[in-house]
């Protein structure tokens, strides 16, 4: 019998573009503009929702200012507790990534997990931090993460995170399916002229090597003062064997959902056998430091 899950992905242009504006007033914005696209996922069913990197205010990695420290909170905290009575509303549960605060000077890229009937299940700490031309400075803002690969058994479904850049990694994707995720969600915030090239390609092949479905999610727009390239959308679902279920614009703000039918990992995974052929006894040299 058919298990299907309704997912959701929402994009979002940043609304406020002003470094003269106050961290907090950008954050509310930020959540104020998103609201509609939540409130719209909980009319049409979505029962499981994940946002953008960072999705309360803008890409700020292409400074290095510490004003934008004062975006970090506790996890959980203030804005986990916003989307605890959010996803009990709607019955949905919730991947919200955030800015992490654990102590004062130590940051994390995070996403807190919510369950449908309010319930804090835990978080992920984006792992794989870059710190590339152009404008991706992000060891200025953010530890790596220490909390492994975990996996969050929802009501709906088991989901992993994986965090942008995490991306371009395959050994979390793999490990993210060895701990039982159904649903992996990507949200990032990545521009045109970098990686979009690879953004159709790369995490479909996490999708197929593991024989799970992945969403992707990227924000729109260009965000000043910094406009470092445009944020190009194109948020996706996709299933275990590839293909796109969904796809949302290059540069309009909105919500895309896809029905997924969590029986189709089995079958897939009956057909390409990829976890029982493994052999990590030959994989040793993946844990060596090059």
């Amino acid at each position: 019998m058919s298990r299907i899950v309704r997912g959701g992905l929402i994009q979002c242009a940043n609304p406020v573009n002003d470094e003269s504006v106050p961290v907090a007033e950008i954050q509310r914005r930020a959540l104020e503009a998103h609201m509609p696209f939540i409130e719209e996922a909980g009319r049409r069913g979505v029962q499981v929702l994940c946002l953008q990197e960072i999705f309360n205010g803008p890409y700020f990695c292409p400074s290095q200012a510490i004003r934008w420290y004062d975006a970090a909170e506790p996890v959980p905290g203030p804005m986990t507790e916003t989307f605890q009575a959010i996803a009990k509303k709607y019955g949905m549960a919730i991947v919200v990534p955030v800015y992490e605060r654990e102590a004062a000077g130590v940051y994390y890229n995070t996403a807190a997990v919510i369950d449908a009937d309010g319930r804090y299940l835990g978080k992920y700490r984006k792992n794989h931090i870059p710190q590339a031309n152009p404008g991706f400075w992000e060891k200025f803002y953010f530890r790596p993460g220490n909390l492994g690969y975990p996996v969050f058994r929802t009501q709906y479904a088991t989901i992993g995170v994986y965090i942008c850049y995490d991306r371009h990694f395959p050994e979390g994707a793999r490990a993210l399916g060895l701990h039982g995720a159904e649903i992996v969600f990507n949200p990032s915030a990545t521009v045109a002229g970098l990686s979009e090239y690879l953004w159709k390609l790369e995490q479909p092949a996490h999708a197929v090597a593991n024989g799970y479905f992945l969403g992707a999610i990227n924000r729109v727009g260009t965000e000043a003062p910094w406009n470092i390239g445009e944020f190009y959308g194109q948020s996706y679902f996709v299933d275990p064997r590839g293909k796109f279920l969904c796809e949302a614009s290059r540069d309009q703000s909105e919500l895309v959902t896809a029905d997924m039918d969590m029986e189709l990992i089995e079958e897939v995974r009956r057909i390409w056998q990829f976890y029982r052929d493994r052999r990590p006894d030959t994989y040793g040299v993946l844990t060596q430091d090059r």
